[in-house]
């Protein structure tokens, strides 16, 4: 079986400024952009999803129809939130309790489960996490586009300035020392988005590890082992 978080590594301790210059090196830099860049097709489609779904049956649970469907959304929202759990931790890096205990070896009626999945926090937290990420998804997107974009644009021009008409703040750039400026300022706002993307998907990473998981889950340590007392001499 796959492990259900990321395993350890050791890493060297570095201060706030190595971290910062180190951003475009890092791989885990760039699992926060991808986690970025598919928040909001996805929180779009939870959004659709949930507003279809818990209409539909909230309207009809008055004939009893709309139960079954409610049923529905909740198994499928639990799924749902099983995924993100899971792109939380491969892309983001975090430490994501389980959403279930572990798994026991004794019977259980249909009902009992049934009690147990409504009993259980992570059910109604995953819910949660699959509405907001709509709008939080909207804004991190946004955020995206909006900073790669500017950075990408002032680092190309270098390489266009000769082709295409550039204004910078209604300056035109149409020579080599205006467009290195504009090079090294694309730099600079790059570094700084990165670090700022960063630190949002931190955000992201904070909010999955509480609400798609719950820590009373958590395997208990190991007991360890009584120490054993050497025998008695003579025997």
């Amino acid at each position: 079986m796959e492990p259900d978080t990321v395993p350890e590594t050791p890493t060297p301790r570095r201060g706030p400024l190595a971290r910062f210059f180190r951003a475009p090196i890092e791989p885990r830099s760039y699992g926060n952009l991808l986690y970025l860049a598919l928040a909001f097709p996805t929180g779009l489609g939870y959004f659709i999803f949930l507003v279809v779904g818990l209409s539909l049956g909230l309207s009809l649970a008055i004939i009893w129809v709309g139960l079954p469907i409610l049923a529905l959304v909740l198994a499928m929202s639990f799924g749902l939130a099983a995924a993100e759990r899971q792109l939380a931790i491969h892309l983001l890096g975090a430490r994501v309790p389980p959403m279930l205990p572990a798994a026991s070896a004794a019977e259980t009626t249909v009902w009992r489960r049934v009690r147990d999945f409504l009993e259980n926090p992570v059910t109604w937290k995953g819910l949660g996490y699959l509405a907001v990420k709509f709008p939080l998804g909207l804004l991190s997107f946004l955020l995206l586009v909006v900073l790669l974009s500017v950075a990408g644009a002032l680092l190309a021009t270098p390489f266009v300035y000769p082709w295409l008409p550039i204004a910078l703040f209604d300056m035109p750039v149409d020579n080599i020392w205006g467009a290195l400026a504009c090079g090294i300022a694309g730099a600079a706002l790059g570094l700084v988005s990165l670090n700022l993307l960063n630190l949002l998907a931190a955000g992201w990473r904070e909010l999955a590890q509480v609400l798609l998981g719950s820590p009373r889950f958590a395997s208990p340590a190991r007991p360890a082992a009584p120490a054993v007392s050497p025998l008695p001499a003579g025997l």
